[in-house]
């Protein structure tokens, strides 16, 4: 047995230690936002986010995740309640087939948790190992940057209600 920390929350999972992560959460755990794309760590439609830091799900073995925090889309907001990242990537219709937009939000979401104002070019560059064939590039960008300004006036709400 394997304890694993998933968006929060403990989970004992059977599994091999060399099991890749996705395996894990799609068919253990039933989280299914992330994708099997290409299964190399080249598509990025499994990303997830590991301590702060987006990692590809389907290169990842269980044993390197003992003691530490996966977080996946399903983890960051509700249907009822989004996260900012989610909210601005309906906003901006950033999703055509939607098959690459989880991995793209929580990419997007690693980067905003490291720099909550980053430029096009460090979105682009933090973006890159995904693959997006339909082709909503800009609205992605557009998506990120929304993203980023709903998290600063989020943040200066709940700073303006704790004094």
């Amino acid at each position: 047995m394997i304890t694993l920390k998933v968006n929060g929350q403990d989970h004992q999972v059977d599994a091999d230690p060399d099991t890749p992560l996705l395996y894990v959460l799609r068919n253990d755990l039933e989280l299914n936002a992330a994708k099997f794309g290409c299964g190399l760590g080249q598509c990025g439609s499994c990303t997830v986010i590991v301590d702060g830091k987006a990692v590809q799900s389907c290169v990842t073995p269980l044993v390197l995740l003992a003691g530490k925090q996966v977080t996946t889309l399903e983890g960051l907001g509700t249907l009822a309640a989004p996260a900012p990242i989610q909210r601005a990537f309906i906003e901006e219709q950033a999703a055509q087939c939607g098959y690459c937009i989880a991995g793209m939000m929580m990419r997007a979401q690693a980067l905003l948790m490291r720099n909550p104002k980053p430029t096009d070019a460090q979105i682009r560059a933090e973006l890159e190992p995904n693959l997006c064939r339909c082709g909503t590039h800009m609205r992605i960008l557009r998506a990120v940057h929304r993203a980023a300004r709903l998290m600063d006036t989020a943040d200066a709400a709940s700073d303006r209600s704790v004094r």
